[in-house]
């Protein structure tokens, strides 16, 4: 799944193109794409045609258009889910899900999904610490970049769970936006070890991955994401490319940036984890 920068990118590009627009008719060309919706193909272009998209929103790595009314589209990206833009008679794209054509007459909006793991739905807005969220997505916390992000009641609530420092970082109820790839680049920022214990970290310690974190996707914001092959594109089709700036993640057996020594991949979950020996030294008693 894209992570916060690479979905605040496509946001931006919604809200540049599409925020403000009348829906005019939806097609489903899949019927996977909107099996969250569970009244159906039927009931979900109907509760969209007429309605005007009001506003580009996310929280974390959720993202969702703001319909006329307390209800919103709450997008599912997954792993290689796409909104994209292109003008009326563009042919379709091979795994064109979901076409949403608006009475201006203008670009249409296109979800694209390759594995079918994304998909789109009609959901109520309900009132969450002061903002409007899609049902769905109420339990998911604020992310670094957010203005109201709390970092002090984070950071205690981080120190004081028994788990793994990677674990709450990717934790959405605790901070959101962060998945596997700015983790292991805040943590070697931050200069820790993703498997040390949450309890044993310091307040020091736990502000400053965070920071680390957030200035890691302010970054990957200015260069357009992180794309290692073609299914993260913003609404124009363009890949962004932090990827020639990361530090560790992917870059097993090559030379940590600041030190020289040889980056390790780690098992990690059902995933991996990317870090530097000498850098991020590893917990005397690390939490799995």
């Amino acid at each position: 799944m894209p992570e916060l920068p690479e979905v605040e990118i496509v946001r931006a590009g919604l809200a540049e193109h599409v925020a403000g627009r009348a829906v005019g008719a939806v097609e489903v060309r899949h019927p996977r794409a909107i099996r969250r919706h569970l009244a159906g193909e039927r009931d979900f272009a109907g509760r969209l045609a007429g309605r005007v998209l009001r506003a580009a929103c996310r929280r974390g790595k959720y993202l969702w258009l703001e319909l006329d009314g307390d209800e919103a589209v709450l997008a599912h990206l997954g792993m290689s889910g796409q909104l994209r833009l292109q003008p009326p008679g563009t042919p379709d794209e091979a795994h064109l899900r979901v076409l949403l054509r608006f009475a201006d007459g203008g670009p249409e909006l296109r979800f694209v999904d390759q594995r079918t793991f994304g998909g789109l739905s009609v959901e109520d807005l309900v009132p969450v610490g002061g903002a409007l969220l899609p049902r769905p997505v109420a339990h998911i916390g604020r992310d670094p970049l957010d203005p109201a992000f709390d970092f002090d009641a984070v950071v205690a609530a981080m120190r004081g769970r028994r788990t793994g420092l990677k674990r709450a970082l990717l934790d959405q109820t605790l901070v959101s936006g962060i998945g596997n790839i700015y983790a292991d680049e805040a943590l070697w920022r931050a200069r820790l070890h993703w498997a040390r214990p949450t309890a044993t970290l310091t307040r020091v310690q736990a502000r400053a991955v965070l920071a680390a974190a957030a200035e890691v996707m302010i970054e990957a914001l200015a260069a357009g994401g992180t794309s290692f092959d073609a299914l993260y594109v913003n609404v124009n089709g363009r890949s962004g490319y932090f990827d020639r700036s990361l530090a560790v993640y992917g870059q097993d057996g090559l030379p940590c940036p600041r030190c020289g020594t040889a980056v390790r991949r780690d098992p990690f979950t059902n995933r991996s984890s990317y870090s530097c020996p000498r850098c991020q030294s590893r917990p005397r008693r690390p939490h799995p």
